[in-house]
């Protein structure tokens, strides 16, 4: 009995040690996401820096790139677990090569908050007016790089597309004339705006391609998918509810966001009510998928349009839960 009664305390010690040791370890997911300080891109930034991630047994490490191009290939790569804000047609052009890329939500529908534009003082009035200029994009395979390639074939354009990297060096090298036409996307640009020494010629639902459309995914690669699927679920459900927060009556995350972009929280306010209403960001829904397949042949970045079965096979969101 003595002997017996040993085990059980050490088998309901090593139980007890089990559940504190469960109830403290944080699964580590490595994240590309594009473009430090976008909206939509900083979801994952804000919600582990306000607990969200942490309560769901999660711990980000977030490496943030200059576009979609760039976290498309991190991920394919295994450099990273989640891609945040690859382009949809970068991402149909790579699953149809072979690319070991899957999709595990939108990540942002309709193209509104990506803009064109030129110093104030231009001659360029709008893009049908960009003959032999440069027009910029951030990363070949972003939703910039598909917006631009769509205005090239909508409006028959004879510019000359240019990879510019993120808002901040595109910025630069518009004012200092190495690129007539530069791009951005809020906050970024919005004190210039406001300032007048810069002027839209165009926003992203100029393109008829992507107006109302899914434009940029949340991805994963083969691997992780397969080995770390309840991971990747914990990862869809504190995302959304990053994304309730941010869309509540709670100034915090607000607070949050502003302080990491660096402005104040009447503009983190502008940027959201502004530009990105919670459908924008709803990850449950690739809008327009029916069109973007087609578009995706059109605009040259698959050679067919993907089947049903490869869609689905491409497509897994995790339900919620």
């Amino acid at each position: 009995m003595g002997g017996y009664r040993h085990w059980s305390v050490m088998l309901a010690a090593l139980a007890v040690g089990m559940t504190l040791q469960g109830a403290h370890a944080q699964d580590k997911l490595k994240v590309a996401a594009g473009q430090r300080g976008n909206w939509d891109t900083t979801i994952a930034e804000v919600g582990q820096r306000g607990g969200i991630f942490k309560k769901n047994g999660l711990e980000l490490e977030i490496l943030w790139t200059q576009g979609g191009g760039e976290t498309q290939q991190a991920v394919i790569s295994g450099s990273a677990d989640i891609g945040v804000a690859p382009g949809v047609m970068g991402v149909l052009s790579a699953f149809s090569k072979g690319a070991p890329v899957r999709v595990i939500g939108a990540e942002t529908t309709g193209a509104a908050d990506l803009y064109w534009y030129v110093p104030s003082n231009s001659p360029i009035k709008s893009l049908k007016e960009t003959d032999g200029k440069t027009i910029a994009y951030s990363t070949n395979g972003s939703s910039t790089h598909g917006i631009v390639t769509a205005f090239m074939k909508q409006y028959d354009l004879k510019a000359k597309p240019t990879a510019t990297g993120g808002p901040a060096p595109t910025l630069t090298q518009v004012m200092t004339g190495q690129i007539d036409v530069g791009w951005s996307a809020p906050p970024f640009g919005l004190q210039q705006l406001d300032e007048g020494r810069i002027r839209i010629i165009a926003t992203g639902d100029d393109a008829a391609a992507f107006k109302g459309q899914t434009v940029r995914l949340l991805i994963t690669n083969v691997s992780t998918l397969q080995n770390r699927k309840d991971v990747i679920d914990r990862f869809m459900k504190a995302y959304r509810e990053t994304i309730d927060w941010l869309y509540s009556n709670d100034t915090a995350p607000l607070a949050i966001y502003a302080e990491f972009v660096g402005i104040s929280i009447d503009m983190a306010k502008r940027v959201r009510n502004d530009f990105f209403p919670k459908a924008s960001v709803d990850p449950d829904k690739i809008v327009g998928l029916d069109v973007i397949v087609q578009d995706a042949v059109a605009l040259k970045y698959t050679a067919a349009p993907l089947t049903r079965e490869q869609l689905a096979d491409l497509i897994q969101i995790p339900p919620r839960r």
